[in-house]
């Protein structure tokens, strides 16, 4: 039955004058690692801080299978970053030391000193640490609109028709949504070399074709000596469906596309993965089912490596596709290799989609994962070696208990980028230019996964795969002035996550506790904003600095002492 046109008149307004109204100081949203310490910092000052997180889990990536943490220098971490990992580190009864660099023996972090930690121990001091400071956690805010005054944000409004009024927000998401939704500038291209001068922008792939005539025997730690199977230069692979015939199409998994020119400006953000925790522990062991449509022709391409390796003598084991961290209680850190999690190109859709696209991209790359899996310990063309390793694993019935084992956060390692009026560029991650006003350092080096698994001169290439140092430069600044927009578009909003920066730049920036100090230096800022009411562009720096230092940032290198 239709409701007579005057009755409608009178009941939507009531319900919106109805809908829940959430006030305070700072509204930080993205319950993501910088996130919580984004919250943490501004509720320390003294203000009312409301954490609004989409999703239902505190800490993003870092409680979300990223259980070998990458740092770099660690002397470069501090404040709520240090604070977060000595606390971590402390749940398994390791002491940190943050005085000195970590000593890797070459199996990445986890055996390199950083932490090797159960991840619900992780998502427990992240909501640990948002109590203890009074955050109020809003989980499920899906963002629906942003309402604005001019330059300056009034309040969101949620999917559930709640709202958020503040004072200032924090944009600390993976994909800058609350910044795309107030209006303010964003990339989603790979600039390419020309726009700022760079060298490792745009198209990237491997010039020079350098075939491997040794054998590979295991490294210890989960690397293959020599580059973890660098297949696109050390051997082709045929792309087609009939080997040699393009006529009879691409293979699974293959890009279609033109690679283009190298250093040339191009779409696409890196690929996505799944950051596993297994267990060989029979008691918590959950069997990793293939999806319902498994073929394994899907992972054609998987066994025609697998042919090239063998050719070459090559003593193959799990090693060879997925790189394994050992973790307490008989846990495993499984992170992406040659042919691992990453699902190139199916990432490309995710900044821009909505929630339940997103929803539906994450579990494309979970039923792609979960059959590479179930190829690896069955197909009669695996080698032996491989299918009884890969048996000893499963999902631990301990962590991610909501979603069967599986992680509920898909490792977003691109998305938006925001253009203000200053941007990082690989000038300052390798140390070439100085930046002004530091709010935090980075140190990683430069570590692009692949855009786009595509042909070129007829084998397959790994288009946008960079990993490289800094050429020995020593951490660097991130800049107070990447985390503004610019003036005309918003004056009371940081992105701590989605900042100002070219993309091979961010290649180096976008890790964990990068993010997490800049996040933290936002929120002192947003404070000092909001004390002063002024806008986030016109925060003064000394005044902000002193704040830092006080609270245990790093700011300059060598590290100051204080």
């Amino acid at each position: 039955m239709k409701l007579p046109l005057l009755l409608l008149t009178l009941i939507i307004p009531s319900l919106l004058l109805s809908a829940p109204l959430i006030e305070c100081d700072l509204c930080v949203y993205g319950g993501t690692s910088g996130g919580v310490a984004a919250a943490v910092q501004a509720a320390r000052m003294g203000k009312v801080v409301t954490l609004a997180e989409p999703g239902r889990h505190l800490g993003g990536m870092t409680s979300g299978g990223l259980s070998a943490v990458d740092i770099g220098d660690p002397r470069s971490v501090g404040g709520i970053a240090r604070e977060y990992f000595t606390k971590l580190a402390a749940t398994g009864g390791v002491t940190l030391a943050w005085d000195q660099a970590f000593q890797s023996e070459g199996g990445g972090p986890a055996t390199g000193g950083a932490y090797a930690i159960e991840p619900h121990e992780a998502e427990q001091v992240f909501d640990d640490l948002a109590k203890e400071a009074g955050v109020k956690v809003q989980f499920g805010a899906r963002l629906s609109a942003v309402r604005k005054d001019g330059a300056r944000i009034s309040e969101l409004v949620l999917e559930n028709g709640e709202v958020i009024r503040a004072k200032i927000f924090i944009d600390a998401s993976y994909e800058g949504d609350l910044m795309a939704k107030a209006g303010v500038g964003y990339t989603l291209l790979r600039e390419g070399n020309a726009k700022y001068g760079e060298t490792l922008n745009g198209i990237h792939y491997s010039e020079k074709y350098q075939p491997r005539t040794n054998h590979l025997k295991p490294g210890p730690h989960g690397r293959v000596p020599g580059g973890q199977g660098v297949w696109d230069r050390d051997f082709p692979l045929d792309p087609y469906v009939v080997k040699g015939d393009p006529a009879s199409g691409l293979l699974p998994l293959i890009n279609e596309g033109d690679p283009g020119r190298q250093g040339d400006p191009a779409p696409g953000v890196q690929a996505y993965c799944y950051r596993l925790c297994l267990t060989t522990n029979p008691a918590n062991r959950i069997p990793i089912t293939p999806p319902t449509d498994y073929d394994p022709k899907r992972y054609e391409i998987v066994a025609r490596f697998i042919e090239a390796c063998l050719a070459l003598g090559d003593d193959m084991d799990l090693r060879w596709f997925t790189k394994h961290d050992p973790l307490p209680n008989d846990k495993w850190d499984f992170n992406t290799a040659t042919f691992g999690g990453n699902l190139p190109g199916a990432s490309h859709a995710w900044p821009e989609a909505s929630y339940a696209e997103r929803e539906k991209i994450a579990k494309q790359h979970e039923i792609y994962h979960r059959g590479l899996l179930h190829f690896l310990a069955t197909d009669p063309r695996v080698p032996e070696k491989v299918r009884n390793d890969m048996h000893r694993f499963g999902l631990p019935k301990d962590e991610f208990t909501g979603t069967g084992g599986w992680p509920h956060q898909i490792y977003v390692r691109e998305a938006r980028r925001m253009v203000s009026d200053f941007v990082m560029t690989e000038h300052h991650t390798f140390g070439r230019k100085a930046v002004p006003k530091s709010v935090g350092l980075g140190s990683y080096g430069t570590d692009v996964h692949e855009i786009r698994r595509i042909v070129k001169d007829g084998v397959v290439i790994r288009e946008g795969k960079i990993a490289t140092g800094r050429d020995g430069a020593p951490p660097y600044a991130v800049g107070y002035d990447a985390l503004v927009p610019k003036r005309s578009e918003c004056e009371n909003l940081f992105v701590t996550f989605a900042l100002s920066s070219s993309h091979v730049a961010f290649a180096s920036t976008r890790m964990e506790p990068v993010f997490m100090g800049t996040s933290q230096s936002a929120a002192a800022a947003a404070v000092i904003a909001m004390d002063a009411d002024q806008a986030v562009q016109d925060v003064d720096y000394e005044a902000l600095k002193t704040v830092l230092i006080r609270h245990k940032q790093v700011l300059a290198w060598p590290p100051q002492e204080t």
